[in-house]
């Protein structure tokens, strides 16, 4: 007759942070991550770089290989898991720039009337070029979020 086995402990996870996740600060250089993009997405991060530098008073990092994030905030969710984020950022994709606006968009429905030609996701703005945008609208949008 065969023994029995226990069956095994069930054991609680640890908590889950992004340490593992590609979107984990990084130590790269984000002026470096700038400078080697080209013309007009080099000029237009430059100037996201600024606007978003001059919002939240820190320094841009990246974030993976290609997120430029500025400020950091830790984020608890409901099942307890944690992650560090970054306040405002911003990624220079093929064809439109990406900027991720943590809180989302529903408290800013009059500016985004004003801002001009972009489309949004949850908490992503996405614009072709800064010159589709009015970006004093931009800058306003990114401080407000801020705060």
């Amino acid at each position: 007759m065969a023994a029995r086995r226990k069956p095994a402990k069930k054991t609680k996870p640890a908590k889950k942070t992004n340490a593992k996740r590609k979107t984990a600060k990084t130590k790269a250089s984000a002026s470096s991550f700038i400078a080697g993009l080209d013309g007009d997405q080099r000029r237009d991060a430059k100037t996201l770089a600024k606007m978003m530098r001059t919002a939240t008073g820190a320094p841009a990092k990246m974030w993976g290989p290609s997120i430029v994030g500025f400020g950091a905030k830790t984020i608890e969710y409901a099942g307890g898991r944690t992650d560090e984020w970054f306040r405002v950022g911003f990624a220079p994709r093929k064809g439109q720039l990406v900027l991720y606006i943590m809180p989302g968009f529903a408290a800013y429905k009059a500016l985004l009337k004003k801002l001009g030609k972009h489309q949004t996701g949850k908490s992503c703005l996405y614009i072709k070029s800064l010159e589709d945008v009015d970006v004093d609208v931009l800058q306003e949008l990114i401080e407000q979020s801020v705060a």
